[in-house]
């Protein structure tokens, strides 16, 4: 009997801590095609990058990454290429389940590079953000539906956010050829890349409008507050990813006030 092709398992794990001085990251567990690298800090803030090992994620897949930034610790985490779903040697999806959980007092920001959806592949990936009542969260999520004069594969997203055990955020978004017309009017109107970027800093009392930004040309941005003041959305639409990190950027300048960049 010929052997039955399966996916990889693997699951990296990341905790940050504040010694009462500065924050410290004694917890870097790499696994699979996960491996974690400490870069210099900036500041109070510690940073850690995640490497690719190797080409991932393939169909049947099974990958998760979770990352903890406790009390008081301050924690930038980012990868250095982009996330490339590719199709495997079954025809089974591949799953990236990040989980990110931030304690009192507590900031992490995690800014990866796009994910890039390829012709034939499959993913499901989901974010599962918990935050306790004084946390700050940053949060960029990018996605690039195929790349160049190539149709995306199918790619389900999830992004799930509680605060205080009270559920803030829980949206699921569906793009490929199993789905709706994901280049429709309806959908993303012809564009190729699109992201979102969260924003939570305790504290925030005034609820703001929501605000659009951008043109026909160069994309489109909506952010918005969340049911909790605490809490802003942007969501954005472009041709290129390049384009998209403009406009998610453009965004949080307007969020917080002074010019930004992510």
């Amino acid at each position: 009997m010929p052997a039955v092709a399966t996916g990889l398992r693997a699951t990296a794990r990341l905790r940050a801590t504040h010694n009462g001085r500065t924050t410290t990251v004694p917890l870097l567990h790499s696994d699979g095609p996960f491996h974690l690298r400490r870069l210099r800090p900036q500041g109070e803030r510690a940073r850690v990058c995640v490497l690719g090992a190797m080409s991932a994620p393939l169909g049947g897949d099974e990958l998760e990454l979770d990352i903890t930034a406790e009390a008081q610790a301050r924690l930038e985490v980012t990868t250095a290429a982009a996330t490339i779903a590719l199709r495997g040697a079954t025809p089974d999806p591949a799953t990236y389940d990040v989980r990110l959980t931030v304690g009192e007092d507590a900031s992490l920001n995690w800014l990866p590079q796009p994910l890039i959806s390829t012709h034939g592949s499959s993913l499901h990936q989901t974010y599962r953000v918990d935050l306790a009542r004084t946390s700050h969260v940053l949060l960029r999520e990018e996605q690039l539906l195929g790349r160049t004069a190539e149709p995306p594969g199918h790619l389900s997203t999830r992004l799930t956010v509680t605060r205080a055990g009270r559920t803030i955020l829980d949206q699921q978004t569906v793009y490929g050829p199993r789905g709706p017309a994901w280049d429709g009017p309806a959908v993303l109107g012809g564009h190729r890349a699109t992201g979102q970027l969260l924003l939570v800093t305790p504290g925030s009392k005034a609820r703001p409008a929501p605000v659009l930004l951008g043109d026909r040309l160069h994309g489109y941005c909506v952010l918005a507050p969340l049911a909790e003041a605490t809490a802003l959305l942007a969501t954005a639409v472009a041709p290129t990813l390049a384009g998209l990190r403009r406009l998610l950027s453009t965004a949080l300048t307007h969020a917080v006030g002074t010019k930004q960049s992510v």
